[in-house]
């Protein structure tokens, strides 16, 4: 058996994760691993992203920029 820790992914949904939580996120994930690949997802074109920005620095992780395809969250409309 190897002594040396797994290799993970962490993939961050940026939408609907505030970049607060970054740090726990990253105490755990060294808990389980060596987190070789930070990666996260969203819309940074939108002002409300730009707390993303501090922290991609902080903890090495390499934005991917993904327009928003629509407007809002769509909600289902439920019979009941």
């Amino acid at each position: 058996m190897s002594d040396n820790p797994p290799l993970l992914a962490v993939l961050i949904d940026a939408d609907n994760t505030s970049p607060k939580y970054s740090a726990a996120i990253f105490d755990e994930i060294a808990s389980l691993g060596e987190a070789s690949v930070r990666s996260c997802y969203g819309d940074f074109s939108s002002q409300q992203m730009s707390g993303w920005s501090k922290v991609q620095a902080e903890f090495g992780i390499v934005p991917h920029h993904q327009p928003a395809n629509t407007v809002g969250k769509t909600r289902a409309i439920l019979p009941w």
